[in-house]
């Protein structure tokens, strides 16, 4: 019988674990996507189960708290990075989450070459950071129209009022 808590926690890695567990995932197609996840709401659980669907691991690149406070100001993040880690590990479709501390998650894409890049509709493909190593590969970009009425600016908004 699993620990659901163990489980959970399996999935938080740092870049080396993460570059040897999916060496041994041969023939699996990898997917990335990225973000500071601050707030888990409904907008965000569409599209990362919607990235799911792009693959066969999906692979959250997380900014860390300083990476949050540098992107976002002083007042973010509203939680910090290991709460927000065992949310997203929480999820039955990400296979890991992986902090990093750059303001772009570049250098992780670098590293982990995934086979699919996922961002929100926001961006154009060609924009999105990453593109040139993950389509050097023989990767591809994909978007995903966001969920209207769901960011977590307007969450911290209305709580506000």
């Amino acid at each position: 019988m699993s620990n659901n808590l163990t489980v959970i926690q399996s999935k938080i890695v740092d870049k080396q674990t993460l570059k040897s567990k999916l060496k041994s995932s041969t023939g699996k197609k990898v997917v990335f996507s990225n973000g500071c996840f601050d707030i888990l709401h409904r907008g965000h659980i569409e599209y990362l189960a919607q990235a799911a669907n792009f693959g066969d691991i999906l692979v959250i690149g997380l900014n860390t708290d300083n990476s949050v406070r540098r992107l976002k100001g002083k007042t973010r993040p509203l939680q910090d990075e290991t709460s927000r880690t065992i949310t997203l590990a929480a999820l039955q479709f990400v296979d890991f989450v992986v902090l990093f501390d750059e303001d772009t998650p570049y250098d992780l894409i670098n590293f982990i070459k995934p086979d699919v890049l996922v961002k929100g509709a926001d961006y154009k493909a060609e924009d999105i950071v990453g593109y040139d190593v993950v389509t050097g590969n023989g990767g591809c970009v994909k978007t995903i129209e966001l969920t209207k009425g769901y960011s977590t600016t307007a969450i911290v908004e209305k709580a506000k009022k």
